[in-house]
Order: C-alpha cells, then structure tokens, then sequence
C-alpha cells in the first residue's frame, strides 16, 4: 500500500532535488518510478478546460504519464496546461523535468496557493484495466485536481486514475 502526503506535490523542490515521488518512495525505501506515455498539445475534455478557465477550443499541452510502485503500475495521471502557460516549455517535451513539473512552473511565476481535489471511484475502462494490469470494470479511484495560482489562477488540472488496492488517500483540513 502506498500512503504518504499531497502536499509536497504541489512544493517546488530545491534545486538538485529529484521530483516528490521519487523521493517520497526513496525515503518509504521503495522504488518509484513514472513512465512518459504522451506529451501532446490538444483540445482538452470540456471538464478540462472549465477547470483551466479556457475558452471553447483552446488547446492544452498534456503530459501522459504512468506511475510505478516497486515495478508495478498503480496510477495513470494526465495532468493538463494551458498551452499559453506551457507550450514552448519543458512541458510540452516528451521528456522528465528535473525537480518535477511543479518546480518548473514556480520558476515561471505559478507557484500553487492551493488545489481542489474532486474524488470519485467508478469501473476502469479498458484501457485504463490494460495499463493497471486490472480487469476491465474493477474499481478505480479518480482523483481530479484543479491546481491554482496564488492569484487564483487555474494553471494545471491533473485527472489521477487509481488503483484502490495500493492507496490511501489522507487530505489534511485547516479552519479558519
């Protein structure tokens, strides 16, 4: 089971630092490990582009990825940018960022004041089961966030395909 804090993935790292996954598995002393499946610019999902505040149309550069856990696949993440913040940037190539996305996108100025995370579980499709190496309609969670600037800004809105056997999801509440 993999259970561990969201917060340091909305911090930028230091510089030298590997990205929040890497490092949150290294230190639990396991091995974590994403694999680029598609870097992309196209018209987001409409519930994409209402998150991002994009006009009908807009393009969006999105980043493909599947994330491991000791080998194993345990999360599909595709996480979305306006193409007027990320096109032209390390975002928009098929490649690592060092120190995460998160710290690229500070150093452009979207440092993250806050996010919304809208959870929900339904049936993987099949294409979700293939990657997951689960059956076709067993359970997932979907973790769908909208990260936002400290000007309110909406600059990345990332959709987390979950395999519930290997998470726990833990969200710290403040009052007040």
């Amino acid at each position: 089971m993999w259970d561990g804090p969201s917060a340091p993935y909305l911090s930028p790292r230091a510089p030298g630092e590997t990205d929040a996954w890497t490092d949150a598995t290294r230190q639990a002393g396991r091995t974590g490990t994403q694999q680029i499946r598609e870097v992309a610019e196209a018209i987001p999902p409409a519930e994409v582009a209402d998150a991002l505040r994009l006009s009908s149309g807009a393009p969006a550069v999105v980043r493909r990825r599947t994330v491991f856990l000791d080998g194993k696949p345990i999360e599909i993440v595709d996480s979305w940018y306006p193409a007027s913040i990320a096109s032209a940037t390390p975002l928009a190539q098929p490649q690592k960022i060092k120190g995460g996305a998160v710290t690229l996108l500070a150093g452009m100025g979207y440092v993250a004041r806050g996010a919304l995370d809208d959870v929900s579980v339904r049936g993987a499709t099949g294409s979700e089961a293939d990657l997951l190496g689960l059956p076709a309609g067993a359970p997932v969670i979907v973790v769908f966030r909208t990260t936002v600037s400290e000007h309110d800004v909406p600059f990345e809105a990332t959709v987390m395909i979950m395999v519930p056997e290997d998470r726990h999801l833990r969200y710290p509440l403040s009052v007040g």
